[in-house]
């Protein structure tokens, strides 16, 4: 059973509940009555919050990408930062290259890989739901686009030709490598900052040209 936080919102303390029942049941371990459970809250308490299980898969879904945002700080990667959960490393002000990009993304992909396999396995029960339900599927698009647009404009600012489909390849890159290391054959073996690091510099200099290499 969850603890419940002093201070927390009602809302956010049912949507954690819920999202913690995905990452350990699956969908079908998620309904009202058991985040009333793993909440701490009386009976009922969910469904007078989200009646439907479409509005509780919503709030699932909205508390995700508050979570992930947090997580994946795509705000300061525009700044060249790292950071994000406490203890994080400072930025170090404006992107040098693809040096500077590439270890800021590999600070933040590594960050979720390794410390928040959970919100993970959530974002893949939530994904594979929305196949088949059109109205989560738009509401889950239109939270994923509040990573997208900060990578597309990083992309712009970088100098790409085409940043449209430069930011399509490294979100692309950045879901299968995810999704590999949550639920894929390299779940074992997840790898260190520096291998993200020139995985990502390699993208960079493909995508930016030679004069973005690290020096």
């Amino acid at each position: 059973m969850a603890t419940r936080t002093t201070g927390t919102p009602r809302a956010d303390l049912i949507a954690d509940a819920a999202l913690g029942l995905l990452a350990e049941r699956g969908m079908r371990g998620l309904t009202h009555r058991a985040v009333d459970e793993r909440a701490g809250l009386p009976q009922g308490s969910t469904s007078n919050h989200a009646r439907t299980r479409q509005a509780l898969l919503e709030a699932a879904v909205r508390r995700l990408a508050e979570r992930e945002a947090r997580v994946l700080a795509p705000g300061e990667l525009m700044a060249g930062g790292a950071r994000g959960d406490a203890g994080d490393r400072p930025g170090s002000g404006p992107p040098d290259g693809a040096r500077d990009l590439a270890a800021a993304l590999a600070a933040a992909l590594h960050r979720y890989l390794t410390r928040h396999p959970d919100l993970l396995v959530c974002r893949y029960e939530l994904a594979l739901e929305a196949t088949r339900r059109p109205e989560l599927r738009e509401f889950f698009d239109a939270t994923g686009r509040q990573f997208r647009a900060p990578l597309l404009a990083l992309m712009t600012a970088a100098g790409s030709a085409e940043p449209e489909r430069h930011t399509l390849s490294l979100v692309a890159w950045c879901e299968g490598l995810m999704f590999s290391c949550t639920a894929g054959s390299f779940h074992r073996s997840v790898p260190d900052e520096a291998e993200l690091r020139a995985g990502f510099t390699e993208l960079l200099n493909g995508m930016l040209g030679p004069g973005w290499a690290p020096r």
